[in-house]
């Protein structure tokens, strides 16, 4: 028995809108990922040389994805620079001992971190010290 044309046209339409939606699908999976890879990682940052500041915090941004210290470092010539230092996030940082007060603007700190390859006053922390000597962890198991 033949189909009608209608029948055969409805058919083929429900196919392509199926065929649609699996490539929709398909394509938001791999933009995900992609934008989620390329996230990750410390490329922005020269690893291999550790630069060592000192000044006054402005503020902590305890906050997803990762934890912010500002921080003011009077160079010798008087000249402010004004420093954004990365971490890992709350949580991974909670697991170290950190909280939401651990760190206060006004506070005095000496921070070891891996500067930004472009030059600008931003690093990747790797260590914090208090002016009395406390230091907070940064690294897991550490």
């Amino acid at each position: 028995m033949k189909e009608s044309p209608k029948a055969l046209f409805r058919e083929a339409k429900l196919v392509r809108t199926k065929c649609l939606k699996c490539v929709i699908v398909i394509l938001s999976f791999c933009m995900a990922a992609s934008t989620l890879s390329a996230h990750h990682g410390n490329s922005a940052y020269d690893e291999t040389t550790s630069v060592k500041i000192k000044g006054m915090v402005t503020k902590f941004d305890w906050a997803n994805p990762h934890i912010y210290i500002y921080l003011d470092s009077k160079e010798g010539d008087g000249t402010i620079t004004h420093w954004t230092v990365e971490s890992l996030s709350p949580e991974r940082m909670t697991r170290m001992g950190w909280d939401k007060n651990s760190v206060k603007p006004g506070e005095q700190v000496a921070i070891t971190l891996s500067a930004a390859k472009n030059g600008s006053p931003i690093g990747y922390l790797a260590k914090l010290v208090f002016a009395d000597g406390r230091e907070l962890k940064t690294r897991e198991g550490k």
